[in-house]
């Protein structure tokens, strides 16, 4: 299972979701992170290796809150790209996909995030958008 994860208070919902899902069916947790475009001239796995534990640790703080100091059988992806092209492609190799229904790019007041209706309209496995408490 794919889960999309920025930051954001409903990304850690969705990925408080998928961890319950994870302990009830046995399924894999992908945590999946996007860095936006990549910069003019650097590859799209050209991360420096101090770029990389940065962005490591970023993402380790909402796994933290989700899981605790445990050692979850999560695995991780950090890759530029849009959000939702990437959570699209990755959703290729999954079983489910897993977003929260707005992220940090959400427009106030908006019922679903542009991400969360890009992934429901095109992902090639089904898509839980959790609805966060905002």
């Amino acid at each position: 299972m794919v889960v999309g994860v920025d930051g954001s208070a409903d990304s850690i919902d969705a990925l408080r979701w998928a961890a319950g899902y994870a302990a009830a069916t046995g399924a894999t947790v992908s945590a999946v992170t996007a860095l936006g475009p990549a910069p003019v001239g650097v590859a799209l796995n050209e991360i420096s290796d101090e770029a990389r534990d940065h962005l490591h640790e970023e993402l380790d703080k909402p796994l933290r809150e989700v899981f605790g100091t445990l050692t979850p059988d999560v695995q991780t992806k950090i890759a530029y790209g849009s959000p939702a092209q990437l959570l699209i492609k990755e959703s290729g190799e999954a079983d489910l996909l897993v977003v929260g229904h707005r992220g940090h790019g959400a427009f106030t007041g908006m019922l679903v995030g542009s991400v969360s209706m890009h992934c429901v309209s095109s992902a090639a496995c089904p898509v839980v958008v959790v609805r966060g408490r905002s």
